[in-house]
């Protein structure tokens, strides 16, 4: 049975990748490699640097999920470890999706090393998570209720006024979790850990950063996007909201195929090539350059601890 859970995800990731990929083919039959180029080279010197201090935003976000997470549990760490730390998981873990060597592990090693038990590691990560979560509902429920209309670019059957009811909808969720705070709800409790309900003063910052990352992130793509034809950011951070939780509950490493499949389809009214420049451009800033770096950190980190655990060891 362990055998078949450590093979489950893998499994659904790589089904994943092969129907996105089979859905593109059919998508882009009519695309050739010379028109890609062409859409990825006309992209400007100003789009590549709005797009790169996007992805700025986008992890200077994620190191402050770390931050309030640390604010909660009552432990000072310096700005720069847990900044390097959130870089390093988020680089692996948005790279390998559910990987065993996903980024949890790494967290877990560097805040081990700083005194946090294991279960003060196990509330962070699961507070981390649910700061994105809050801020992808967030973000949702706005952009369905300032764009009701962007229901049809996922399926036309879909009446407008479903947009509406879904964002209250999921306004009221994170109005009951502000009023759990206020209250003092009890704590939720698991076999590892409980986790509290966070102080008003920390639920406060939480709905002033949650919702950063995904804008950050959202913002690559739509600054390489051309303007011609360009539903306008609204719309785009919807359309990365609905791909990149897509490629979250796929598990596909990476998102591979997954976020072409859902742009391409979602942006009938741009050139095909122009779209998959963008989202090359994505993943290069986003994905592939912090892999590689967060490599280099955990190289650094676990060379350092070596070291130093070999000195205590020659005490």
């Amino acid at each position: 049975m362990r055998r078949l859970k450590a093979y489950f995800w893998p499994v659904v990731g790589l089904a994943a990748i092969l129907f996105s990929v089979n859905a593109l083919y059919h998508e882009l039959r009519g695309l050739s490699l010379d028109e890609f180029v062409a859409s990825f080279q006309a992209i400007s010197i100003r789009s590549w640097l709005l797009a790169a201090g996007s992805t700025l935003v986008a992890y200077g976000a994620l190191a402050a999920y770390d931050r309030l997470a640390l604010d909660h549990l009552g432990h000072r760490i310096s700005i720069w470890f847990i900044t390097l730390c959130s870089f390093t998981t988020y680089a692996l873990s948005h790279n390998l999706g559910a990987s065993v060597f996903s980024g949890a592990v790494v967290r877990y090693r560097a805040y081990r090393s700083k005194g946090l038990t294991a279960g003060e590691v196990g509330v962070l990560v699961a507070f981390c998570s649910f700061t994105f979560t809050l801020g992808t509902l967030m973000l949702s429920a706005i952009v369905l209720l300032a764009k009701p209309d962007i229901i049809e670019r996922f399926a036309e059957f879909l009446p407008i006024e479903m947009s509406l009811t879904t964002g209250i909808l999921l306004l009221v969720l994170v109005g009951l979790y502000i009023l759990g705070s206020l209250i003092g709800l009890p704590p939720i409790r698991t076999r590892w850990f409980q986790l509290h309900y966070p102080r008003p003063s920390i639920v406060l910052r939480q709905l002033v950063i949650a919702p950063v990352e995904l804008l950050g992130a959202a913002g690559i793509i739509y600054f390489a996007l051309p303007q011609a034809g360009n539903p306008g950011y609204v719309v785009i951070l919807g359309i990365f909201l609905a791909s990149f939780s897509a490629a979250l509950l796929s598990h596909a490493p990476g998102g591979l195929g997954v976020l072409e499949l859902v742009f391409i389809a979602a942006l009938p009214e741009m050139d095909p090539a122009d779209v998959l420049a963008a989202l090359a451009i994505f993943r290069l800033l986003y994905l592939l350059i912090p892999f590689v770096m967060a490599l280099v950190v955990i190289l650094v980190f676990e060379r350092s601890r070596f070291l130093a655990e070999r000195g205590e060891k020659g005490l």
